[in-house]
C-alpha cells in the first residue's frame, strides 16, 4: 500500500494545534469551558516550550452569539461535508502538528446515539489519516452499549497518539478494553483552569448567606424526551421546588437562580436552563434569577459570589468548586461521580439512586457543612491543579518531538466492527 510521506515541521516555529470537540458558539456554557481552559493549557505549553502557537477549530455552529474570539484562532464550521471532502477536515489535520478532541467532554460514548458517534468517529478516523496525530484531551470515555460501537472505539483509541482520561472511572473503562496499545494518561477536567473575574462575596454586601442553584433546564422536563431516561429515582422539579421554598423562606438566606445551558430557539426549549429558572422565578417572585451570561467565563464570575451552590450541570458545579465555593452536585450521570471522586471530594449526591428525601437531606447537610465543604474543596483543588500539570506536561513532552508526524496510509483501514 502506498504510504503518504510526512509533511516536514519547522522545529522551531509556530504551533498549529487543531481543536475537534471544542466550541465557540456552544449554547452549552460547560463545552465553552473547556474550549477556553484546553486552549489556556496550550498556550502556557507553548510559552513554554518558547514557541508561537494558533489553533484551527472545527465544530458545529450553532445560533448562540460567538464568546471566543481570538486573532489566534480560525473557525471551520463541521459538516458531513467538510469531514469528507479533501480540502475540508483532512486538509485541516494536515496543516496541524498536533490535533486534540476533546468529544464536548462526555459525548465519546453511544449514549447519545449511533448517528452522533458515528459522525464522531469519521472526523477522528480522518485526521488519523492523514499521520498527523490525535490525541483525545481530558474526557470521561464510554460507556458503549453496542458491541459494535465499543469495537470502534478500541479501533479508534488504538490509532491516537494518547488518550487522557478525566477521572479514574474512565481510565478504569479503557483499561477494560485489554489492549495495551492504548496510550493512556490520567488528569482531571481542564475547566479546573477556567480563567475569570472573582466577584466579591455578596454576602458582604447585606450580610445574608446566597445560596446559587444551577437549575438543569434538562432534568427539569424530564429529559431528552420527557420520560426520565436518566432513570433519576427522585422527582427534580418537585424537589427543586420544595428547596426553594426552604431556603427563600429563611431570613438569613438570598436564593440565586443560575443557568448554565442558554438555548435561544424555541426547539431547544426542552434543555434550557434560562427557561426553567423564570418559570421558577414567577413562581418564588423572592428569588433573583440570574440573568444569562454572554459566556463560560462570566457564568463562572457569578457563580463565585455565591456562598453555597447546588447543581445538575456538571460544569457550573466546577465553576463553583475550582472558585473555591462550597458545593453540591446534583449527579444524573457517572461523570459526576468520577469526576469528583477521583479528587477526594465525595459531596454529590446520586440522583439515579437516592430519594428525593435523600437528595435534599445531602443538600441541606451540605449547607450547614459549608465550612467544612470550603477546606475539602481547597485541597481537591490542589490535587486538580497538580493532575492538570501531568497534562500540561504531557502536552509539552509530545510537541517538543521534532517530528511527530507518522507516514499514514493513503486510506485508512477500515474497522473489524459489527452490528
Amino acid at each position: 500500500m502506498t504510504r503518504m510521506s510526512p509533511m516536514p515541521r519547522d522545529p522551531g516555529g509556530e504551533l498549529v494545534i487543531g481543536l475537534l470537540g471544542h466550541t465557540v458558539t456552544s449554547s452549552n456554557l460547560g463545552i465553552g469551558a473547556l474550549t477556553l481552559s484546553d486552549i489556556r493549557i496550550l498556550e502556557e505549553v507553548a510559552a513554554t516550550l518558547g514557541r508561537g502557537i494558533r489553533f484551527e477549530l472545527t465544530a458545529w455552529h450553532e445560533p448562540h452569539p460567538v464568546y471566543i474570539e481570538r486573532p489566534n484562532l480560525r473557525y471551520h464550521p463541521l459538516s458531513r461535508g467538510f469531514i469528507l471532502r479533501r480540502d475540508g477536515l483532512r486538509a485541516m489535520a494536515r496543516r496541524c502538528d498536533l490535533v486534540l478532541d476533546i468529544c464536548g467532554g462526555d459525548s465519546f460514548t453511544d449514549i447519545y446515539g449511533p448517528k452522533r458517534f458515528v459522525m464522531q468517529l469519521a472526523a477522528q478516523a480522518a485526521v488519523t489519516g492523514t499521520g498527523t496525530p490525535l490525541g483525545f484531551a481530558p474526557q470521561t470515555i464510554g460507556p458503549f452499549n453496542r458491541v459494535w460501537a465499543r469495537r470502534a472505539a478500541a479501533w479508534i483509541l488504538r490509532r491516537a497518539a494518547f488518550v487522557c482520561a478525566r477521572d479514574a472511572l474512565s481510565s478504569e473503562y479503557v483499561r477494560s478494553f485489554g489492549d495495551d496499545r492504548i496510550t493512556l494518561i490520567e488528569a482531571t477536567d481542564v475547566a479546573f483552569h477556567l480563567p475569570y473575574a472573582p466577584r466579591a462575596k455578596a454576602h458582604e454586601v447585606d450580610g445574608k448567606i446566597h445560596v446559587g442553584i444551577n437549575v438543569s433546564g434538562l432534568l427539569f422536563a424530564g429529559g431528552y424526551t420527557g420520560k426520565n431516561e436518566f432513570g433519576l429515582k427522585m422527582d427534580y422539579p418537585t424537589l427543586l421546588r420544595r428547596l426553594i421554598r426552604e431556603f427563600s423562606e429563611r431570613d438569613d438566606c438570598v436564593v440565586h437562580l443560575i443557568g448554565h445551558v442558554i438555548i435561544d430557539s424555541a426547539s431547544g426549549a426542552g434543555e434550557d436552563d434560562q427557561r426553567a429558572c423564570e418559570q421558577l422565578g414567577a413562581e418564588f417572585p423572592a428569588v433573583i434569577v440570574e440573568p444569562p451570561a454572554p459566556g463560560p467565563s462570566e457564568a463562572k464570575s457569578v457563580i463565585s459570589a455565591m456562598d453555597y451552590v447546588f447543581g445538575a450541570r456538571m460544569h457550573a458545579c466546577i465553576a463553583a468548586f475550582s472558585s473555591g465555593v462550597p458545593v453540591l452536585p446534583m449527579a444524573y450521570s457517572r461523570k459526576f461521580l468520577g469526576l469528583f471522586g477521583t479528587l477526594g471530594y465525595g459531596h454529590v449526591a446520586d440522583c439515579r439512586t437516592a430519594s428525593s428525601a435523600e437528595v435534599e437531606a445531602l443538600i441541606l447537610d451540605g449547607f450547614d457543612k459549608r465550612v467544612q465543604l470550603a477546606a475539602q474543596i481547597e485541597s481537591a483543588n490542589h490535587e486538580a491543579l497538580r493532575r492538570l500539570d501531568l497534562y500540561r506536561n504531557f502536552l509539552a513532552g509530545v510537541l517538543s518531538v521534532p517530528d511527530r508526524r507518522v507516514a499514514a496510509p493513503g486510506r485508512a483501514p477500515e474497522p473489524d466492527i459489527e452490528a
